[in-house]
């Protein structure tokens, strides 16, 4: 098939298009600035909220399905410049998926659990959407575009994605490791319950629903719903590191610029159902994550 990726110079991105060109696919990068990530697909520079180029780019590159990464996520940094957040996450998928109706193209958009409150989670594919904060909106809005301009798309929710080697700015993981690793002391949050996902595994189940062109909700997560010095201290455990480096803290007393879903995280039960691509539950995904780190390190 013939595949066009966003954001191929991303953490997700980049994994999707080595994974499609590693299964004999036919695979066009699309991403700001030069090309920052090997592999033998084709990339173009593409700036996504300009809708004549992002037009342009697909109708060359004749797609069968497009995967769509790209977006803004630093979370504060899209409550401080609302307008910039909407650019690269509403106006750009928006483009995307009109791109991608007129190459005939199916879409995969990806999301984020920060679509829910944080009130009641985990959260099922048909729970209800309550955004709180800019970024949460404009995603939530992001899913939307996708709908009206791209009808059967892929909605794929994921959440704190992390991985070896970075891309761009660390990751979650990343930063934590990097921390650890230098024997500084962290602050992590003991109130926020998350899902974290390796992206190698997040990949996986886009590919899936690229291939298979599936439609619908999916929460293409990690399997372990756990807090956050939960997710801390069994790093430490798997990478060797001292546990006592982490400070329990609680989300309220840093006084962030914008509101982030508290009992948050993502059920897995139907990509478990119906995806080859299953979901890694956290000491798999740690596993991968610290023979990615290793052989990195390796060289």
């Amino acid at each position: 098939m013939r595949f066009v990726v966003t954001g191929a110079n991303g953490l997700v991105g980049s994994r999707v298009c080595a994974q499609l060109t590693g299964r004999g696919h036919e695979v066009v990068g699309l991403g700001r600035g030069p090309r920052r990530t090997g592999g033998t697909h084709g990339y173009v520079e593409v700036d996504l909220t300009r809708e004549q180029d992002v037009a342009a780019a697909i109708a060359q590159a004749r797609p069968e399905a497009i995967i769509h990464p790209a977006s803004m996520t630093e979370v504060d940094a899209c409550e401080k410049d609302p307008d910039a957040a909407y650019a690269a996450n509403v106006h750009a998928t928006a483009a995307v998926a009109r791109a991608a109706k007129l190459a005939g193209a199916h879409l995969v958009h990806v999301s984020t659990d920060y679509v829910f409150d944080g009130d009641a989670g985990p959260y099922s594919e048909d729970a209800l959407p309550n955004p709180r904060g800019v970024y949460a909106l404009t995603k939530h809005m992001a899913e939307q575009a996708a709908r009206v301009f791209a009808p059967g798309c892929a909605i794929a929710r994921t959440a704190v994605v992390y991985g070896w080697p970075a891309a761009g700015r660390p990751n979650f993981g990343a930063w934590l490791v990097g921390a650890l690793e230098k024997g500084q002391p962290v602050k992590l949050f003991e109130d926020q319950v998350v899902s974290p996902s390796f992206a190698d595994s997040v990949a996986a189940m886009l590919v899936e629903l690229g291939e298979r062109r599936l439609g619908g909700v999916w929460n293409t997560c990690g399997g372990t719903v756990i807090d956050r010095v939960g997710f801390g201290r069994a790093l430490c455990e798997v990478f060797g590191f001292d546990a006592s480096l982490i400070t329990p803290t609680r989300m309220a007393d840093l006084k962030l610029a914008s509101p982030r879903p508290l009992r948050s995280g993502l059920k897995t039960d139907k990509v478990r159902t119906e995806l080859k691509a299953q979901p890694l539950e956290l000491a798999e995904s740690l596993a991968r994550f610290h023979a990615a780190w290793k052989a990195h390190r390796a060289g």
